[in-house]
């Protein structure tokens, strides 16, 4: 770049900074003739779209404070090198799932990569009732893979500790989750807002001590069971869908952690677009052929995740857990079977736990969701959440006793009819 000390870009000074890259310049063509265009959305980084005679491809840059609040709030520029390395991590885990990097700036925190084109936010897709072929399928698979693949059942010794020593270093950012997920749904923490008609509903969590001991310790599982590489932000949000191909992208969160966390945030965030579907509607009722939709979609991801965890436990379980020298070459094989359902049966209880508390920090701590916040009626708005609420108590709080997604479902479902405001 044509200076070596960091600079956020602007869509003005883009050609001049990035335009000597090869990487950059020969999938966009010459600089010239770019038109450049800033579309981040999000909490954290700018986003912008390069436009090339020859193409067009995403540029993707830190700030050095969290967007979403401002200066006030410094967030070190790092976390571009944590997203990097998780993004050629997921690659190799799970090829075709997440946007090709091709060029990356540590200095300038700064990720050039693939523009995924028709591609559109999956949160703005179920806001629209769009259905896609698969979507639970394919979320599902690419959870099993890269968890499976990025842990002790897969990974030797070396690579294993190199990569949790690595990921360690994203601190800030973990920080973050410990804190906005896990403790300030629950106190009056200086950054949450709710929905004001919830101020009942949100006086009872904050007074119910079973739910809080249940936030605690999950957050005590998410900071010391370094199970895992974690995408660490994963939701709705960070799925990007055509009408044939789904992608996952913006993994900046990326740590080590347990399993059960990629699976049950990704979960929650279906549970809520189910439960927003009234705010959405056309008229009274209509979406509810949609609704059903999304509980297949939650259904077949857990479905989907069993079974390639199943098949990856089979095939490839070469790392330095449950050792097939331990089991299939003693003649032990129903033993590995039986520790692949233990370990399973331990992923649901984590899933089902990390789900439950997303739903209340999306609901009442600083970063919300779509679904709920473009719900204009703030009566409407307000029910939709509660009963998302609910539901995120009962599986955090029975999270040993709930034994299969039916029962989930069954619960979402019962909940969606309360009339609790």
């Amino acid at each position: 770049m044509a200076t070596r000390d960091y600079a956020p870009l602007t869509p003005q000074t883009l050609a001049a900074r990035l335009g000597g890259i090869e990487a950059v310049r020969s999938r966009a063509g010459d600089p010239s003739a770019w038109t450049v265009r800033e579309v981040g959305d999000g909490n954290l980084n700018l986003v912008f779209i390069i436009d090339g005679p020859d193409g067009s491809v995403i540029a993707k840059q830190a700030l050095p404070y969290v967007r979403l609040v401002g200066e006030s709030w410094p967030l070190p520029l790092k976390r571009a090198y944590f997203e990097y390395n998780a993004l050629i991590r997921q690659a190799a885990r799970d090829p075709g799932s997440v946007p090709e990097v091709f060029h990356f700036d540590e200095e300038q925190a700064l990720v050039v990569m693939e523009f995924l084109s028709p591609h559109v936010i999956l949160r703005h897709s179920l806001m629209a009732g769009k259905r896609h072929p698969d979507l639970g399928g394919v979320l599902g698979r690419f959870c099993a893979r890269t968890l499976f693949r990025g842990s002790d059942l897969s990974m030797k010794t070396a690579d294993r500790k190199a990569d949790l020593a690595l990921f360690a270093g994203n601190v800030e950012l973990c920080d973050i989750t410990e804190n906005l997920v896990f403790s300030d749904p629950y106190f009056a923490a200086e950054m949450n807002r709710h929905t004001p008609q919830l101020d009942p509903v949100v006086a009872e969590l904050r007074a119910d001590i079973d739910l809080k001991i249940a936030a605690q310790h999950l957050k005590a599982a998410f900071a010391t069971n370094a199970e895992t590489m974690l995408h660490g932000d994963l939701h709705t949000g960070s799925v990007m869908v055509s009408d044939t191909e789904t992608r996952v992208i913006d993994p900046e969160f990326a740590t080590y952690g347990p399993m059960g966390f990629d699976v049950g945030m990704l979960i929650a965030n279906f549970l809520m677009a189910y439960f927003a579907q009234p705010g959405h509607a056309e008229t009274e009722g209509s979406r509810a052929g949609y609704q059903e939709w999304i509980l297949s979609v939650v259904e077949e991801l857990w479905a989907e995740f069993a079974a390639e965890f199943t098949r990856l436990w089979r095939e490839e379980r070469n790392g330095i857990l449950y050792e097939r020298t331990l089991f299939e070459d003693q003649g032990h094989g129903i033993g590995a079977e039986q520790a692949r359902i233990d370990r399973l049966a331990a992923i649901w209880r984590d899933t089902l736990g990390f789900c439950g508390i997303e739903m209340h920090r999306r609901t009442l701590s600083l970063a919300h969701i779509a679904e709920y916040d473009q719900i204009a009626d703030e009566a409407l708005r307000a029910k939709c959440e509660a009963r998302g609420l609910r539901l995120g108590r009962a599986l955090a709080v029975r999270r040993g006793t709930i034994t299969g997604m039916e029962e989930v479902l069954n619960l979402a479902r019962h909940i969606n009819q309360e009339a609790i405001l």
